[in-house]
């Protein structure tokens, strides 16, 4: 049973506890260490970008598994935890995640919730491998990222528009995005307003060079490739998930964010169009494959590369990362075949969540999360996000933000069916594997 109490009453309780019992530093070490832990471990995932259900799920399972009865609160930047060991010791901890995890750094954390869930590692320890985990370096030197970012750019160029203009355009302002990205790091308060600079960067020199070459064919699509990176479709599809399991806090915090995200890139686009002098004519979304049909596909497999050099994952995650963005990528290409262009984001995310969990299941497999993100980050610059929001400068401003946010819960909506078929396909088998929702 989860409980909440304010930390002023609650710390007011655990004093007078040990006063009753007369209970010395000593005795509460094991209490002390176990929701200590457990508090730094919920904190972490947050900081991972896990789901407020996850993150508490996790936590009881580990409580559960230290013996320690826990009175839980869980939001995306707090975690609340006191608790009472078998022999009555009681501890209270408050903990915040220190910083957001690299995503590299997710695949130590995956193992550490593994073993945190079954009691094979104590509190002690555990606490040592979170600070091995945060001290992680970037697999890559700082080049070989923005290189990544580049070739990721070109490969989501060759998914989005098949032409040779267009997979230039995508190779040098990616290079330019992720130069930027790499400098402005250094800087809290740059990093808060990379998305809006960015933006209007990529936008005035895209419509630049459009105008001059009297070439504007489908302009946004040339955009969405190196901005790709900023769009918050993880947010947004995260806030979904969480207010339909009801955390309406949370999900509200990261709806309210990602929709702000959204609009930072929409202001640097307009921006961009009013100082080149461009209308909504300009602004337009027409995709243009002069390549050939394989294209797609085979930007697949170079924007994995891209993600591998840029976001640094174990160098044995490649093959998984590949055959889930295929998995992922047939999925919507399928959806969009059957049921049009609205419905191509669920089925994408009802395949991709259902071929990640069968894939955990697989021996020496990698976690969970670990594998739908990859995929997540290929089906949202599909999405009418960006599009939709920079179209507003004209034309039937109501039916397209329908339309924006329509594209972007689908995705979440997809992930959350795949997600419970997955669920009951496991109990209709009686084959429960706790490997298939790890981390």
């Amino acid at each position: 049973m989860v409980r909440i109490y304010s930390s002023g009453a609650f710390r007011r309780i655990v004093a007078q506890w040990r006063y009753i019992r007369g209970v010395t530093p000593e005795e509460e070490r094991g209490a002390e260490g176990a929701t200590g832990f457990i508090a730094r471990l919920g904190a972490t995932m947050a900081g991972a970008n896990y789901p407020v259900t996850m993150v508490q799920h996790t936590m009881v399972t580990t409580a559960n598994a230290y013996h320690v009865t826990q009175e839980i609160l869980v939001l995306p930047n707090y975690v609340h935890v006191g608790g009472t060991d078998s022999s009555g010791h009681t501890a209270l901890h408050i903990a915040r995640p220190e910083r957001d995890l690299r995503y590299h750094q997710t695949f130590p954390l995956a193992r550490l919730i593994s073993r945190a869930q079954t009691g094979s590692i104590s509190p002690a320890d555990g606490m040592t491998e979170l600070d091995r985990i945060y001290a992680l370096p970037p697999r890559f030197p700082v080049w070989v990222g923005v290189i990544g970012y580049a070739i990721q750019s070109t490969g989501l160029a060759l998914i989005l528009q098949p032409a040779p203009w267009a997979l230039a355009a995508a190779l040098g302002l990616g290079l330019m995005v992720g130069i930027l990205t790499a400098v402005v790091r250094v800087s809290d308060a740059l990093e808060q307003l990379l998305p809006i600079i960015v933006a209007f960067l990529v936008a005035t020199i895209s419509f630049t060079v459009a105008h001059l070459a009297h070439y504007s064919f489908g302009s946004l699509r040339v955009l969405i490739a190196p901005l790709a990176y900023f769009m918050p479709g993880a947010a947004i599809t995260l806030a979904v998930i969480e207010l339909s399991t009801h955390q309406l806090v949370s999900g509200s915090s990261r709806l309210i964010s990602g929709f702000i995200r959204l609009g930072q890139l929409a202001f640097g686009i307009l921006i961009a169009a009013q100082v080149t002098g461009l209308g909504s004519s300009n602004l337009v979304d027409n995709p243009n494959n002069l390549i050939g049909p394989w294209a797609p596909w085979v930007g697949v497999l170079v924007y994995a590369i891209g993600t591998t050099l840029f976001f640094g994952p174990p160098r044995w995650f490649l093959p998984w990362m590949v055959v889930i963005l295929l998995v992922s990528y047939s999925g919507q290409v399928l959806g969009n075949a059957i049921a049009g262009s609205y419905a191509s984001g669920f089925f994408g995310g009802v395949v991709l969540t259902i071929g990640a969990v069968l894939i955990t299941r697989l021996p020496n497999s990698p976690p969970t999360m670990a594998l739908i993100l990859p995929g997540f980050w290929l089906l949202v610059p599909g999405s009418l996000g960006l599009i939709g929001v920079t179209e507003l400068v004209g034309g039937d401003s109501s039916a397209v933000l329908t339309a924006t946010i329509i594209s972007l819960v689908a995705i979440a909506l997809g992930m959350q069916t795949g997600l419970l078929i997955s669920e009951a396909v496991a109990r209709l088998c009686r084959a429960h594997d706790p490997r298939a929702f790890r981390g």
